[in-house]
C-alpha cells in the first residue's frame, strides 16, 4: 500500500467518522480532519440568486459564489426545516428541529439548557468565534455561550453605521454592515496565531428591507426585471390554491399591498425596485464573501479550512404574489449552500441529494473529528461530508419535514406542516378553514396547480399526510407552543400565582 494511503487509513481508523476514497487527478480525497471550519450565514438569500444558477437573473453578478461552486461543491437541493430567521439559526446551531429547540419565532430567546455545537468544539480545545448577525433574543446582543470571541448587534441590526457588542464592549462603526462584519472577521483570522478555530460569520444581508451598499445602489436599474409566472393575478394561478394565498397577496408580505412600507431609497414601493435592491444587496454580499476567500488563499489557510456557505431561509420575490418566507413553497424553503476547500473537494462537485440546515452541526463536528458524548443532546441531522467529498451514501434521505407556527404579529401565514419528497409535496394548514396542498414538483415546478381535490391523487395525499404526522408524532413534534399576546404581563402574573 502507498505510504500516504497507509497514513490516511490509520488516521481514519481512529476517528468517529469514515468515508471511502474517491480520486481526482493524482490526489486522494478522503474524510481527513479539517483543522479549521468557517461557516458563513446570510439572511433571506434565496437559492437561485447565484450567478451560475440556471434560474438566476441574467444581470446578477456573483463571481465569488460562482468560484465556490466551480472550485468546490454546490448543494443543488438544500432546504430549511423552518423558513424563518431565528428558528432556522437555532436549527443550524443545535442540529435540531424547531419543535426540539423551541425557538419558534423571532422574538423568543433561546431556552435555558440549549446546547450549541460550538460548545463541543470549545471542549476539544478549538477556538470559537461568532461575528455578525445573531438574531436569537431580539433585544440582546450580549456574548453567547459556545464562543470565545464575540462581535454582534441587537436583533435585525441596521445596514449602515451599526453598533457592535465586541466581547461585552459596545463600539459604533461608520459604514456598511457587511463590510464591517467582514473587517471584523478578517481581524480575527489575522490575529489567530495559528490556533485551530471555528469561525461563524453572520451577515445581515440580504434581509428586507433590502439596502445595498451605496457603491452598488442603482447598479441594476437599467435591466428589465423578470416577473415570476405565479405572480400574475389570473384565475389560473389561484383557482386551485387555498384561499389564504390570494388573501396574503393584499396583506402584509403581499406584493399587492406591501403593507410593511416603502422600500428604503425608493420613494414608491414597487416590485421592480424590490427586485433590483435585492439583487444589488446580494452582489455586495458576494463581494464580502470574496474578501474572506481571498484572505484564506493568500494566507495559506485555505489548505486546512473548510468553508461552508448557506442562507438561513429562502425568500419569495413575487411568486404567488408574495415577498417573504414562512410558507412551504419552494422559494421559501430552498436555500443556497456551497462548500469550499481547495485540494480537498473535487472542483465542480454537484450534490443532488436533499441537504438541510439541520445537517450543519453534524457536518462541522464530522469535519473537525469531534466525538459526541453521552451527554450530547439528540441531533436530528446528518453529516453531508460524504456528499461533498464525492461519496454519496446509498441510504441518504428521500424526503424532508417542514414546520412553521403561526405568529400573531405576522398573521398572514397559517401554521404550516409539510413533507417534501423528490417529486411530491404535501402541505397541511392548521387552524384555518381552507384547503391543504399537494403538488407534483416534476410536472409543476412552480406549484401553480394544487392537486389536493383531484380524486386520482387522494391515496397519495392520504399516504403523505399519514407519514408527515406519524414522523412528527414519533419525534414529539405535535405540541404547539402558544405565544401570549402583547399584553402578556397580566397573563404571566396570573400563571405565576
Amino acid at each position: 500500500m502507498h505510504t500516504l494511503t497507509k497514513k490516511i487509513f490509520t488516521i481514519l481508523s481512529l476517528g468517529l467518522f469514515s468515508l471511502d476514497l474517491t480520486s481526482f487527478g493524482q490526489s486522494s480525497y478522503k474524510n481527513e480532519q479539517f483543522k479549521n471550519v468557517i461557516l458563513i450565514l446570510s439572511d433571506d438569500h434565496r437559492f437561485d440568486f447565484l450567478g451560475f444558477h440556471e434560474n438566476s437573473p441574467n444581470f446578477l453578478e456573483t463571481p465569488n459564489f460562482d468560484r465556490m461552486s466551480n472550485e468546490g461543491a454546490h448543494m443543488k437541493n438544500a432546504f430549511v426545516t423552518t423558513s424563518l430567521c431565528s428558528p432556522s439559526r437555532a436549527t443550524i446551531l443545535t442540529g435540531q428541529y424547531m419543535h426540539q429547540h423551541k425557538v419558534v419565532d423571532n422574538q423568543r430567546a433561546v431556552p435555558d439548557g440549549t446546547r450549541f455545537f460550538p460548545e463541543y468544539l470549545q471542549e476539544a480545545g478549538i477556538l470559537t468565534a461568532y461575528i455578525g448577525k445573531w438574531h436569537m433574543g431580539h433585544d440582546n446582543d450580549n456574548p453567547r455561550k459556545g464562543f470565545d470571541h464575540w462581535a454582534s448587534f441587537k436583533g435585525q441590526g441596521v445596514y449602515f453605521n451599526p453598533e457592535f457588542n465586541i466581547n461585552g464592549n459596545k463600539k459604533k462603526f461608520d459604514g456598511y454592515n457587511a463590510d464591517i462584519t467582514t473587517d471584523l472577521a478578517l481581524n480575527f483570522l489575522k490575529k489567530n496565531g495559528g490556533k485551530r478555530f471555528y469561525l461563524q460569520v453572520g451577515y445581515k444581508a440580504v434581509h428586507y428591507p433590502f439596502q445595498p451598499a451605496k457603491r452598488h445602489l442603482g447598479r441594476y436599474d437599467k435591466f428589465k426585471v423578470p416577473y415570476p409566472q405565479t405572480m400574475s393575478l389570473t384565475e389560473r394561478n389561484y383557482e386551485t390554491q387555498p384561499n389564504w394565498i390570494r388573501e396574503r397577496r393584499y396583506g402584509i408580505h403581499g406584493i399587492g399591498h406591501m403593507e410593511t412600507g416603502p422600500l428604503d431609497n425608493d420613494p414608491v414601493p414597487s416590485f421592480p425596485a424590490l427586485y433590483r435592491r435585492f439583487a444589488e444587496t446580494v452582489h455586495g454580499l458576494d463581494e464580502n464573501v470574496g474578501r474572506i476567500l481571498n484572505y484564506l488563499d493568500e494566507s495559506g489557510l485555505a489548505k486546512d479550512t473548510l468553508v461552508l456557505y448557506l442562507g438561513d431561509n429562502g425568500f419569495a420575490l413575487g411568486e404567488h404574489g408574495f415577498y417573504d418566507k414562512r410558507d412551504a413553497f419552494e422559494e421559501s424553503i430552498r436555500i443556497p449552500m456551497l462548500a469550499y476547500a481547495p485540494g480537498r473537494i473535487k472542483p465542480g462537485t454537484k450534490v443532488d441529494e436533499m441537504v438541510l440546515n439541520l445537517d450543519i452541526a453534524q457536518t462541522v463536528l464530522a469535519a473537525m473529528k469531534i466525538r459526541k458524548t453521552k451527554n450530547t443532546p439528540e441531533m436530528s441531522g446528518r453529516s453531508f461530508l460524504p456528499l461533498i467529498m464525492g461519496k454519496a451514501p446509498s441510504n441518504w434521505r428521500k424526503h424532508l419535514l417542514y414546520e412553521y407556527h403561526w405568529e400573531w404579529n405576522f398573521p398572514a401565514t397559517p401554521t404550516t406542516l409539510a413533507i417534501r419528497t423528490n417529486r411530491y409535496k404535501y402541505i397541511y394548514y392548521h387552524g384555518i378553514w381552507d384547503k391543504n396542498g399537494l403538488y407534483d414538483l416534476q410536472t409543476d415546478p412552480h406549484e401553480r396547480h394544487n392537486l389536493i381535490r383531484i380524486p386520482a391523487f387522494n391515496e397519495l395525499a392520504s399516504n403523505l399526510k399519514n407519514q408527515l404526522f406519524n414522523e412528527l408524532g414519533e419525534m414529539g413534534g405535535l405540541s404547539m407552543p402558544i405565544r401570549p399576546p402583547k399584553d402578556f404581563q397580566f397573563y404571566d402574573r396570573k400563571l405565576r400565582r
